[in-house]
């Protein structure tokens, strides 16, 4: 399926390189997505706002983490002392501890994945319009997201990411 895809993905890119050649007029750019959801101002923001809306978790979940690590090997120290009822108190005690964590864990990554990938989307959103402006104001016939390669003549990132920089 992906060999499919990708002969797919070569002959198209043939065709336009082609059809490219042969209408001079014929305008084509790029943008990496990855570079604007690095560099511009809105992506940054989006990364602060979450990073202030979880830290607070993050730290509970490293404490709670150290927490778990220190009774851990206290219980290492003190089972050759316990008796055989103790130690398996202890021992359960230590477990339920660990899938408490582990499923505070897992709530909090899925929370931020969810939230990464709404703000992301809004990113995006608001990337794609400048994309629009950007082609629509230089006259691009095309413009492409992800491409194996891309001449950097053809790289209009730069200019989305200017634009939206400064809320153009």
């Amino acid at each position: 399926m992906k060999h499919l895809y990708l002969r797919y993905v070569v002959a198209t890119t043939l065709s336009l390189a082609s059809f490219a050649a042969l209408a001079e007029d014929f305008r084509v750019g790029f943008i990496n997505t990855d570079r604007i959801f690095r560099e511009a101002n809105t992506a940054k923001v989006a990364q602060t706002k979450l990073e202030q809306e979880f830290s607070k978790r993050e730290k509970e979940l490293v404490d709670m983490g150290n927490t778990l690590k220190t009774t851990s090997e206290k219980l290492e120290r003190d089972l050759p002392t316990l008796t055989e009822t103790q130690r398996a108190t202890k021992q359960r005690q230590l477990a339920d501890q660990d899938r408490e964590f582990q499923r505070k864990r897992r709530e909090f990554q899925e929370d931020l994945n969810a939230r990464k990938n709404e703000e992301l989307q809004l990113v995006l959103e608001k990337a794609n319009k400048v994309v629009k402006q950007v082609a629509e104001a230089e006259k691009y016939d095309l413009i492409l997201q992800e491409a194996v390669y891309i001449n950097p003549k053809h790289d209009i990132t730069e200019k989305v990411i200017k634009a939206i920089n400064t809320g153009k």
